[in-house]
């Protein structure tokens, strides 16, 4: 790590796991930061959003976090939220930590914390763990893994003056994910008055869908596909490092561009999704797969209704009188859409693609800052640049 020293991560912090909460409505408050909070955030200084639990007993104050605090996600379903971190900084009231990740707190003054957390964001996390041979794309991350991290042993001076030198990106990040959460907000809203409260007649579900059950009989399509909550329709084998699929894929369900699938077990933690990226893939047997009639419902009408908070509810709904929480192509066609003329559907759709528009364009300029700070850092850590000393600049 260009011609710094470096000592080992666990030389100058000590790890802790946090706990698996069991809430219960009454009892100690406390609010828990779990995996869900981290997203693309690299500092906690606003706990609002945080959600809260009632415990019967006071958490040990060993599990309450302070500023300074560094939480990294240990596990998730998600493999790329899976090492994300995140510096707790101006914590106000008393706040813990899921399970799912892993409170680092530094043992030294002779570090930063906000140093430490600029190297995780520049990928050191990542690098580290493709030089002990794990890969980058793994699905959980412990404590020794954490603790073998290189960490560069330089003056607070010096520690200073990166930080000062990346703290315009890092303004320009967090700026653009404030209007990121204010944009998806107004969709929300959006979302909510155009179709939720349109005061529209209703329609069941059922009286423009209808279940595809194309068998792959043939072998004549090979790409497996599966359903995510976070990113839709993704090959199997970007989730779990290969393909996830039988042998014999002849009783696969095919599903083609345009058209609509579920896991009936999942689908009330959103796995539900439009096929777009693909002309076509198969599907274990275990999903539902549907179209629309396009002359009763617009798609991207449809798929915006699908996002919708009172979707979701209604959904969730549909699945509480099952015994293994489920919910059937039946359930799903007992649902109410509001369901105005074809063409109102057009209208709506197209002002909600350009508000959603808008937050994609945001989200790849949040990107497009986050992939020149992790540039401009391997270079200086690597040596290649440098920061002047301001005295000598």
């Amino acid at each position: 790590m260009s011609n710094w020293s470096t000592v080992q991560f666990s030389d100058i912090a000590d790890f802790k796991n946090g706990l698996n909460f069991k809430s219960g409505e009454t009892g100690h408050a406390l609010k828990v930061l779990g995996v869900g909070d981290f997203q693309n955030r690299t500092f906690l200084d606003q706990v609002d959003e945080i959600s809260t639990v009632h415990t019967e007993k006071e958490i040990n104050s060993s599990y309450h976090l302070q500023d300074g605090d560094l939480v990294f996600v240990r596990s998730n379903g998600n493999k790329a939220l899976v090492g994300r971190c995140m510096l707790v900084r101006d914590a106000k009231e008393k706040i813990s930590f899921s399970g799912f990740t892993i409170r680092a707190r530094l043992t030294t003054s002779d570090i930063l914390p906000a140093f430490v957390n600029l190297l995780m964001q520049a990928g050191v996390l990542r690098k580290e763990l493709k030089r002990d041979g794990r890969g980058t794309n793994i699905s959980n991350l412990n404590q020794d893994m954490l603790s073998k991290i290189e960490i560069p042993l330089i003056s607070i001076d010096q520690q200073r003056e990166i930080l000062d030198f990346f703290s315009n990106w890092n303004k320009a990040i967090e700026k653009t994910e404030a209007l990121i959460d204010a944009k998806e907000r107004q969709f929300g809203w959006l979302v909510t008055r155009l179709i939720n409260k349109s005061g529209h007649k209703k329609k069941q579900l059922s009286d423009f869908i209808s279940e595809v059950s194309v068998r792959n009989r043939g072998n004549e399509i090979d790409r497996v596909l599966s359903v995510t909550n976070h990113s839709g329709f993704v090959l199997p084998e970007d989730q779990f490092e290969r393909r996830v699929a039988s042998a014999n894929v002849s009783n696969y369900k095919i599903v083609q561009q345009g058209q609509y699938a579920y896991n009936p077990s999942r689908i009330n933690v959103g796995s539900i999704a439009r096929l777009d990226d693909w002309d076509n893939g198969i599907l274990s047997p275990m999903y539902t797969v549907f179209k629309l009639d396009q002359k009763i419902a617009h798609s991207d009408y449809f798929l915006h209704w699908l996002s919708s908070s009172e979707a979701k509810q209604r959904i969730k709904k549909s699945a509480q009188g099952s015994v293994r929480a489920t919910v059937s192509f039946g359930d799903l066609g007992a649902i109410p859409i509001c369901l105005p003329e074809l063409s109102v559907q057009q209208n709506i759709a197209n002002t909600l693609n350009t508000a959603q528009q808008e937050v994609t364009l945001l989200k790849k300029l949040a990107d497009q800052y986050r992939t020149q700070k992790r540039g401009l850092m391997q270079k200086l850590l690597s040596g290649e640049w440098h920061i002047k000393n301001k005295e000598a600049a």
